[in-house]
């Protein structure tokens, strides 16, 4: 059975603002296998009006939380945002589980922004429906839990990092000469190579999709 980890960019997100956060673990967000292998969003709480600030509109933000800035070590929680009022404006709520996995800790002091790219992984039936569609064709982002919006798939990778290319049809893998990326970077001008690479169309083969969100107007 076919499993994809979808990439996501956001082009929209620029200017991100970083908003300093008291985080908090809590037994009443689930933390399980699913949310451990990035096939199910972490769910966290913030205040509606923090939830304003940040202006995620896929809905999905980035925890960080410094475990030592010197030695630039972090933990980055990839989590979609839901509202609770009844929380302070700099407060956020994630799995007390996955806190206590990640930092030992039941809360910390972190910094919250919108996530300007993340992925999360299919399987199953979900994941074939890909199969099949190319470089340049949309799925709904209902597929992996993203509402209002469609993702353009412009590109990807197999096992072994062999990117797929626009202009070689079909679900292949082949060496062609190549003057320019993706699959070669060439060290001088006019410089050509024979490189292996995929096709533009979406096997089993595949592992990772890269994806960019179409923002549909509702």
């Amino acid at each position: 059975m076919p499993d994809f980890k979808i990439v996501v960019s956001d082009p929209t997100a620029k200017n991100i603002r970083v908003i300093p956060v008291k985080v908090i673990g809590t037994p009443d967000l689930s933390y399980d296998e699913r949310h451990k292998e990035q096939r199910e969003f972490v769910l966290c709480k913030a205040n509606p009006k923090l939830i304003e600030m940040l202006n995620p509109a896929l809905g999905v933000v980035v925890i960080r939380i410094w475990k030592n800035k010197a030695n630039r070590e972090k933990v980055n929680i990839i989590a979609k945002i839901v509202k609770d009022a009844s929380l302070d404006v700099q407060t956020v709520f994630v799995p007390e589980a996955l806190l206590r996995e990640k930092l030992g800790v039941g809360e910390a002091i972190g910094e919250i922004f919108r996530a300007p790219a993340f992925q999360i992984r299919v399987s199953g039936a979900d994941a074939s429906k890909l199969i099949g569609l190319k470089i340049g064709d949309r799925f709904e982002g209902s597929l992996i839990g993203l509402s209002n919006v469609q993702l353009e798939i412009r590109g990807g990778s197999d096992l072994a990092g062999f990117p797929m290319r626009i202009d070689i049809a079909g679900p292949v893998k082949k060496y062609v000469l190549l003057s320019q990326g993706p699959g070669f970077k060439p060290r001088e001008d006019g410089e050509k190579r024979r490189k292996l690479v995929r096709g533009n169309t979406i096997s089993e083969d595949i592992v990772q999709i890269n994806t960019v969100a179409i923002f549909i107007k509702i």
